[in-house]
């Protein structure tokens, strides 16, 4: 037996498993989880409980966040998005055949880190004088390949430091993670077709924006299927529903 609870870094986001320890958060509150460069803010979305298995090796809450830390937290998002403005506009005006997959930002070192793929290998040197000097920040770029690029989608910023870099993953994440549509899938739902856009994995449902009127409902993995195409390849044509 252990104790386990899991956090998002953004609302929607990648779930990652920590071990409690002395706390005892409830889902919404703020805590801080160990990174290679300090603890940062993340959102608790599944309460500490006791699961079956022994689990080893998970990084340990680092305590609640205080207003200092929540402050810290929103000047560092702050900065993430202004340096991935500025990269984006800047690699237009160098003309780079670039794309920035996403930014990360650590104030202990005033350090920008911009991923990014591109189809070759690119001297971005100008760039990074730019970006220093717009910024007033130290600038690494890195580039990634294509499977990274998928993976650190929507998961850069302090996803990219954790520790434990998802080395463990629950055996619910798998499941839901095989089995579920995938963050941009197009499905149908009880209130109509549209677009996933998050996954909730403790309530075992999909966060999807309908087409019909751009709002967002939670459905559960069970109400929602894929494109109708997809659904009657598996199905046969003819069915309605969801089941």
């Amino acid at each position: 037996m252990g104790m386990m609870m899991a956090v998002a870094f953004q609302r929607y986001g990648r779930l990652y498993y920590l071990d409690p320890g002395p706390y005892s958060p409830a889902v919404g509150d703020r805590v801080l989880v160990p990174t290679d460069s300090g603890p940062e803010v993340a959102e608790c979305i599944w309460a500490p409980q006791w699961v079956s298995e022994e689990i080893d090796g998970l990084p340990v809450c680092a305590g609640l966040a205080t207003d200092e830390h929540l402050t810290r937290d929103e000047a560092n998002r702050a900065r993430r998005a202004e340096g991935r403005v500025v990269a984006r506009r800047l690699i237009r005006e160098h003309g780079l055949p670039m794309k920035v997959i996403g930014t990360d930002y650590v104030d202990t070192g005033n350090v920008l880190t911009v991923y990014f793929s591109a189809p070759h290998r690119v001297d971005f040197r100008a760039l990074v004088r730019d970006m220093a000097a717009r910024l007033r920040v130290r600038v690494e770029l890195r580039q990634i390949g294509p499977r990274d690029e998928a993976r650190l989608q929507g998961g850069i910023g302090p996803c990219g430091r954790l520790m434990c870099c998802l080395k463990y993953e629950h055996p619910l994440y798998q499941d839901f993670r095989d089995n579920a549509p995938k963050i941009g899938a197009s499905v149908d739902t009880p209130d109509g077709p549209g677009q996933v856009v998050g996954h909730s994995v403790p309530a075992d449902s999909v966060v999807v924006r309908l087409s019909a009127d751009g709002r967002r409902t939670a459905c559960s993995r069970a109400s929602v299927c894929g494109s109708r195409k997809a659904y009657e390849a598996t199905y046969g044509p003819g069915r309605t529903g969801c089941g």
